[in-house]
């Protein structure tokens, strides 16, 4: 049976903490492991992260690395009206689709369909997202938009 008093840490799990300005024999006396002068040997010392010296810090000297990437962004597939004209007039238009036809690569990305050029013929477009324009224009031409989720 395990007791609470029995317990004790593995060997090598609990190290003594570093005592220093103990004299010279303990091997962190005098300066006590920070070297001479300047501002590292002072107390309350602490470095601001990414601080260089005064040197101009490579955050500022490279532009690429100001601001930051959203991972949580998500990326469409852009499938615009002109791209569609291929397509017979009734037909529906999926993702799939869109990859046959060679307009889109992949399927894993959601499709958003834009706006730019004219639909001349009814078609059933079903995708993640549509511009306002392109909507209205589908629909003009007595088609429909289906947003799919």
């Amino acid at each position: 049976m395990i007791r609470l008093d029995t317990l004790s840490a593995a060997p090598g799990a609990r190290k003594d903490r570093k005592r220093v300005g103990r004299g010279d024999g303990s091997h962190k006396g005098s300066y006590s492991g920070r070297g001479c002068k300047g501002q590292k040997s002072r107390s309350g010392y602490r470095m601001k992260p990414g601080f260089e010296g005064g040197q101009l810090p490579i955050v500022k000297r490279l532009p690429s690395k100001r601001g930051f990437t959203n991972i949580f962004k998500t990326e469409y597939s852009v499938v615009n009206l002109t791209d569609l004209a291929g397509f017979e007039a009734g037909s529906v238009i999926t993702s799939e689709e869109l990859v046959k036809a060679g307009i889109i690569k992949t399927t894993q990305k959601p499709v958003k369909v834009l706006g730019t050029g004219e639909v001349s013929r009814a078609l059933t477009v079903k995708a993640s997202k549509f511009s306002a324009s392109a909507k209205s224009k589908i629909e003009a031409a007595g088609g429909k938009a289906e947003e799919v989720s």
